[in-house]
């Protein structure tokens, strides 16, 4: 039995989708005003995974991951760069899914936009608003918490101790890892000199970031979800408002599970532009590492912990991942054209693999195990049959990890 580890109540749980002919997964895109790096890449990686491991135990996966083309940030940066909006992130966008082919990912089934988006914001909006959950202050909407049984769940917080004073937030999104405890912004309405804006049944004005993912999750998955990611920040002022839009007007959960992916540090410190350490795909592939390296150091690790980069211990995965796969491809070598057979040595492999990764996908305590099995393997002492069994194990087990073949 796969068990995971969910946020909403915090514990371990065994496994069991909300449609048994299909699992539905949604994770939260990259916010595309400027270019991921590999600390994104990280928490993308880790739910490519999750969606390989589902499929190798046998889940048929249908998986839609979003970007958020339009917000405050997206603005500022168009203004700084004098580009427009569209011109920033559709690059932004094609550079990402050329990364994540790089990486050896795939490619998920839907990939909205939120400004494809905007009219299903605007009808949620409504449906908020005539429910009195939602209001308007100005022009702007807003959204009353106090209004929504549930609020905060998935973080945890404590409900009694949110302030009956009303206060509003009205920015897409503030810096830092805590809570604005008040009403958060859900339509930005039109002022004077405004150049990102849509004419709509609302008037003109632009859906807020906290709305987007609502919109697009619910114009295409119409039953409960089995899996919502993201990172671990997604905790902070974004996955409850998520969840709180979409519960006020839908008689079903949001999603039975949700999962978050902790942060990658550089040398103990967080990436950002100002400390100068933001590090990109190529970045690595320019010291000498190659793809499939890059994206082993980002799986080699349990997703809840937090990964630090440090040169020694890009070279140490690096350095073990080579290892791996030439001892694979000495096994390869000695198996012939036979048709494989599913041995004692493929038997514990596929064994001491699954053990680990349905313990809550601990993927460096399985690919330790694949490590250590592969190296007490003698090619030498493999019969044509056996270690074609091995190699064809391995194959299997690699749709998952992406890094042996």
């Amino acid at each position: 039995m796969f068990k995971i580890y969910n946020s909403l109540g915090k514990k371990m749980a065994d496994f069991r989708p909300a449609n048994k002919d299909v699992v539905t997964l949604f994770t939260c895109g990259p916010s595309v005003y400027q270019r991921a790096h590999i600390g994104n890449f990280r928490t993308f990686l880790f739910e490519d995974v999750l969606v390989r491991y589902l499929e190798y135990s046998g889940y048929r996966v249908r998986r839609g991951l979003n970007f958020t083309d339009i917000e405050d940030k997206a603005i500022v940066e168009s203004e700084k760069r004098h580009l427009s909006v569209a011109q920033i992130t559709d690059e932004n966008i094609k550079v990402f899914l050329g990364e994540m082919k790089l990486l050896g990912m795939k490619i998920p089934d839907y990939l909205p936009k939120a400004s494809d988006h905007v009219a299903e914001a605007v009808e949620i909006i409504e449906r908020l608003l005539a429910k009195g959950i939602a209001y308007w202050h100005g022009r702007n909407v807003y959204f009353d918490p106090l209004r929504s049984p549930g609020f905060g769940k998935i973080y945890g917080l404590d409900m009694t101790k949110w302030p009956r004073k009303k206060r509003r937030f009205h920015k897409d999104t503030y810096p830092g890892i805590q809570w604005n405890r008040g009403d958060f912004i859900l339509w930005h309405g039109y002022k004077e000199r405004d150049k990102i804006f849509w004419e709509t049944k609302i008037g003109k004005g632009r859906p807020s970031w906290n709305i987007q993912d609502a919109s697009m999750v619910g114009s295409q998955f119409h039953e409960t979800l089995s899996i919502y990611c993201g990172g671990i920040d997604n905790l902070y002022r974004h996955h409850d408002y998520s969840r709180a839009i979409l519960e006020s007007i839908r008689p079903y959960p949001m999603a039975l599970y949700w999962l978050h992916c902790h942060h990658l540090y550089v040398q103990g410190k967080k990436m950002s532009k100002s400390k100068g350490n933001i590090l990109y795909t190529e970045t690595l592939m320019e010291k000498g590492y190659s793809a499939k390296e890059v994206r082993f150091f980002l799986i080699y690790n349990h997703y809840r912990s937090r990964l630090d980069y440090r040169e020694e211990r890009m070279e140490a995965a690096a350095g073990k991942l080579r290892d791996l796969r030439q001892r694979v491809r000495r096994i390869s070598h000695w198996a012939g054209p036979a048709e494989a057979g599913a041995g004692r040595t493929s038997r514990e492999i596929v064994k001491a693999f699954q053990e680990k990764m349905d313990a809550d996908l601990d993927v460096r305590a399985a690919c330790d195990g694949l490590y250590t099995a592969v190296s007490g393997i003698i090619p030498a002492q493999l019969g044509k049959e056996e270690a074609a069994g091995i190699v064809q194990t391995l194959r299997g087990i690699d749709s998952v990890l992406k890094v042996i073949f």
